[in-house]
């Protein structure tokens, strides 16, 4: 085996880290895969002999290209229209996926965490991810960022309050989440305003991320009469194509009339009642799902 197909290999263990690691910080499956691509390009561009630590470098370079990604992103933000989503990880029964997607699922973050740290400054993302997900020591991240320890410290603390102050405390019963959307859906479907509002909470958020244009692109809509009210009149027709799936790792669905992806909706429940539903309905963020319309989900193959 030659020296670049062994640092090939070797890269490859540890593909998946990597791409959980992107994932997390730029909530973007494509962007994530670019950013892991790009740290096999600087790989395979250096000298394998000065690496001591080639996991810890590999971390850092996609951390910093990471870094990069969202800096870029929030100038660009600045004209999206509506609320912006995650790229959701999906999954429907009968159909696994292929195992990198399988790798994300397993180890996946919730919409409503992915939303709360979009909030953060990119440094306080990496920091947050970095240090409380995967347990990076500071003088690691103070060197990633360029800055000392303790202004690491001090980023990872003020995004850990962020985010310990805005992400619900979510039910951990799968099965009663499946409830609450079960009953979500046939209210929906029958146009039923008390039966709706009754699986929602008081303080329900409701996001919808259309791609930043059109006519569906819209500021969140809170409260459950309101939610209630806004999924009634523009949810109803599409309630009945609604089929379970699992998505960033909770019960959530697809919509997909005639086996055509228009959303996938992510549910975050908590006290009992459904607190957050996130509706994803970009076509670029839909665009690895494939669906018949008979059969079940699957994942567009990696380009």
């Amino acid at each position: 085996m030659g020296e670049h197909d062994l640092l090939a290999e070797q890269f490859e263990r540890h593909r998946a880290h990597l791409r959980s690691v992107a994932y997390r910080m730029l909530g973007s499956i494509s962007d994530a895969d670019d950013a892991v691509q790009e740290s096999w390009l600087r790989l395979s561009r250096s000298d394998p002999d000065a690496i001591a630590n080639l996991p810890g470098w590999l971390t850092a370079v996609v951390a910093r290209v990471s870094l990069d990604i969202l800096r870029a992103r929030r100038s660009r933000r600045e004209a999206y229209v509506g609320s912006w989503l995650p790229e959701p990880v999906v999954s429907v029964d009968h159909a696994p996926p292929d195992p990198e997607q399988e790798a994300l699922l397993a180890d996946s973050v919730g919409l409503a965490l992915l939303v709360v740290l979009d909030t953060l400054s990119p440094g306080e993302r990496l920091a947050f991810v970095l240090h409380d997900m995967f347990a990076m020591r500071f003088d690691e991240l103070a060197h990633i960022l360029g800055t000392t320890p303790g202004a690491a410290r001090q980023l990872a603390s003020r995004a850990r309050r962020r985010v310990r102050g805005a992400a619900p405390v979510e039910d951990a019963d799968a099965a009663r989440q499946r409830e609450l959307i079960h009953a979500f859906l046939a209210a929906s479907r029958d146009g039923d305003f008390d039966a709706l509002v009754a699986v929602l909470d008081p303080d329900v958020v409701f996001r919808i991320d259309a791609g930043g244009v059109g006519p569906r692109a819209r500021e969140p809509v809170a409260g459950a009469a309101a939610v209630a009210q806004q999924v009634l009149t523009r949810g109803s027709p599409f309630a009945r194509f609604a089929r379970p799936a699992i998505v960033n790792g909770a019960p959530g669905v697809v919509v997909a009339p005639g086996g055509r992806p228009l959303a996938v909706v992510g549910f975050t429940s908590a006290g009992g009642r459904i607190v957050e539903i996130d509706l994803i309905a970009d076509p670029q963020k839909l665009a690895r799902l494939s669906i018949s319309p008979r059969g079940p989900m699957t994942t567009s193959p990696e380009d």
